[in-house]
Order: structure tokens, then sequence, then C-alpha cells
């Protein structure tokens, strides 16, 4: 279910319809299956349906991201008391949330993603988006994301974010058939993902790059 996931395990490769929770990622195992970016948030702030308050930051006009209830992806502690590093979180947060609506919109070309993404980073992804419509499969249930680490380069435009998943209750559903299916038996669900961000000439943190390690998470 991760987004290219650089451990590969046997059941990986043979679960073809598996969760697909996790982001693509350059530089990684391309082989490995995605996984459902998210639908629905949980912060302690607005409604989880919505983006919370995307236009309430200085700088672009963020688009706002609609996600329905039947998957909930939750961001546990995604909070900095650094006002930078605290922006660079809600725009990779957004980031996901575009993600995981697209593919319950069955749009791989969502602008939403776009915006949040560098020219390298649409393209990864793009194809994350596509290993779930291609299958013409959704996601469901729900997607925590937490223990967020990010930590900002002396250059001022870029950081580097590492977060962890627990793909235990999320699920992908075949959007014609109907059939519900998780990850293999056996399979660690938890895993951990480092984000490229760079920040933009309007001020947005895009997502450059995106890697995974399935089973290197302790929540």
């Amino acid at each position: 279910m991760a987004r290219n996931t650089l451990t590969t395990t046997a059941a990986t490769l043979t679960a073809t319809a598996a969760l697909l929770l996790t982001a693509c990622g350059s530089g990684g195992d391309d082989s490995s299956q995605g996984d459902p970016k998210g639908a629905e948030t949980e912060t302690s702030s607005p409604s989880a349906s919505e983006s919370p308050s995307p236009s309430s930051r200085h700088g672009a006009d963020r688009p706002v991201i609609k996600l329905p209830s039947s998957f909930r992806l939750t961001f546990e502690d995604w909070k900095s008391s650094d006002a930078e590093q605290q922006s660079a979180l809600e725009d990779a947060r957004e980031e996901l949330r575009a993600g995981y609506a697209a593919i319950i919109a069955d749009d791989p070309d969502s602008e939403s993603v776009a915006f949040y993404d560098t020219g390298s980073g649409r393209s990864q992804s793009k194809k994350w988006i596509k290993s779930y419509t291609d299958k013409n499969v959704t996601v469901v249930g729900k997607l925590p994301v937490f223990d967020p680490k990010v930590t900002l380069l002396h250059d001022g435009r870029t950081a580097s974010l590492g977060y962890c998943t627990d793909e235990s209750e999320a699920y992908t559903k075949h959007r014609e058939t109907g059939k519900v299916e998780g990850n293999p038996e056996g399979m660690d669900p938890q895993v951990y993902y480092r984000v490229t961000l760079r920040k933009s000439s309007q001020g947005v943190w895009q997502n450059d790059s995106v890697r995974s390690e399935r089973g290197d998470c302790a929540k």
C-alpha cells in the first residue's frame, strides 16, 4: 500500500489488489503497490471533510479539498511551534489529502495535486494515483498519519519531512464489483515516509520526492 516502498516483500508482489495506500517516490522501488493517500482528515481543527481553512495562510490561494466520510485520513500531532515548519506540515498534509481525493474522484490529472507538487513530484503522484485508477479501485476505511518530524534546510526553501502511516484499517474497493481488500495477511501495516519539500515562489511547500519503507515505524 505504500508509495514506492524501498523494502519489497513477496507478499507485496503477489497482492495485486492490495491497499495501495503508500505514495509514489522517486528513487524507490517501483515494483511495490501504492496505497490510499487520504480522504477525510482529522486534526484538532475544522471539519474533516474539507481542507482546514487553506486560504487563511499568507501566499497563494490554496485549493479547498473535499473528501468523503468513507475514507478518513487522520493526522496526529501534526503541529510545530515553528511557524515555517508548521506551514510545511500543512502543505504536505494537503498534498496527501489531494492525492487520495484524486484517487476517489478517479482523477489522475487533479489540479489540486499539481498545485502541491513540483514537476518531478507531480510525475510521481500521477503514477501513484494511476496505480489505483488503472485497476478501477478507490479507497475506504481509515488511515492514520502520525509522528511527523520536519527539518528546514539552510537555504530556507527546502525541507525534509518524515512521518508514519498505519494501514490496518485502510482498504481498496473495486468501483464495479464492490469487492473490498486490504493488505495480505502477515504484512506489516505501518509504513515510514521521507518527503522532500521545496518552497515555491508563491510560498507553497510542494512535494518534490517521496520515499517509503514498510515496517520502519514504532507508534
